[in-house]
């Protein structure tokens, strides 16, 4: 680490997508930013007393999956069928040992579980039912599947199934993509990466996005970088954009922001959108995206908090 690079490092997100102000209220407005900033408060004050990025990275995540605002935890979208399924993931720089759920519907923070699957199994990735039967088997807090639901959810499904009805699209890669996240350095120059999401409105089959996938929507390596990322998962997987960004560090010698902006690129090019969220073994700290808007925050040990929504802020 170089004399100028932060002793610790974490960055968030909540989702990108066509956030604009013409298009976001006031209130909206202020609410989101309390959400990213409590946060990101949360997790820093991890950092900055001492603790590991893994438990700053979660943490933070596990606020973001408490707060309805956000398509994570509380507030997850529901699918076609009317429930919220949940998806996360964690990983571990120093280790690359890594842990995630698809399509948990009882587990109150699908990153814990993310986490047990990471510590307390020969696994990284449970679906479903097994998921959820771990989940009992590990101890973790369980809720009524109705406690994630909330009415604006509800009516978003509600207003996809009435345009459906009328021949209409209901799949726009333009709409905001709700998924939170968190990376992390701390002081001892470990990383970790942190992502969790209820996925897509009106997804149907079992879809699973990026968000679980190690390597695409999350991903951490002390020898690179960590990055979670938020937008048309899909395409996220296509182009592996997590394991990319640190292929392009570590064996091409790119910056952190280099490579990240060259992954949305690539991303853009198969008519991807989102964004990704990054830290880097020097500490580097930063996002790269290619929607109207992401909300985001970022702090270090040397840097005072930043809290955006916009593409014209930070």
């Amino acid at each position: 680490m170089s004399p100028s690079a932060p002793l610790w490092s974490l960055v968030i997100h909540g989702g990108s997508g066509r956030m604009t102000r013409p298009t976001m209220t006031a209130d909206a407005e202020a609410g989101f930013r309390a959400g990213l900033a409590t946060a990101l408060a949360v997790g820093s004050a991890i950092l900055d007393s001492g603790g590991t990025a893994l438990d700053a990275v979660e943490a933070a995540v596990m606020t973001l999956e408490d707060d309805p605002q956000f398509n994570a935890g509380r507030g997850a979208v529901f699918t076609a069928e009317g429930r919220n399924e949940l998806d996360a993931a964690i990983m571990d720089g120093s280790s690359r040992a890594a842990g995630a759920v698809a399509g948990v519907t009882r587990t109150r923070n699908p990153v814990a579980l993310a986490r047990a699957v990471m510590e307390r199994t020969p696994h990284v990735l449970l679906a479903r039912e097994g998921a959820d039967c771990f989940a009992l088997e590990a101890g973790l807090p369980q809720v009524d599947p109705a406690w994630f639901g909330t009415d604006a959810r509800w009516q978003a499904l509600t207003a996809m199934k009435a345009a459906a009805a009328r021949g209409e699209s209901v799949f726009d890669k333009t709409l905001k993509y709700g998924t939170v996240g968190a990376v992390a350095r701390d002081s001892a120059g470990h990383l970790a990466a942190a992502t969790s999401t209820g996925g897509l409105t009106g997804k149907r089959w079992g879809r699973i996005g990026d968000s679980p996938i190690i390597g695409a929507g999350t991903y951490a390596d002390d020898r690179s970088v960590a990055v979670s990322a938020t937008g048309s998962g899909e395409d996220f997987i296509r182009v592996a954009a997590g394991h990319e960004i640190g292929a392009r560090v570590r064996l091409r010698g790119d910056d952190t922001q280099t490579a990240a902006d060259a992954v949305i690129e690539e991303l853009r090019r198969i008519d991807g959108d989102g964004g990704v969220i990054f830290v880097g073994a020097d500490g580097s700290a930063g996002w790269s995206f290619n929607t109207p808007g992401m909300f985001r925050a970022r702090v270090t040990a040397s840097q005072s908090p930043l809290v955006a929504i916009f593409d014209d802020e930070g």
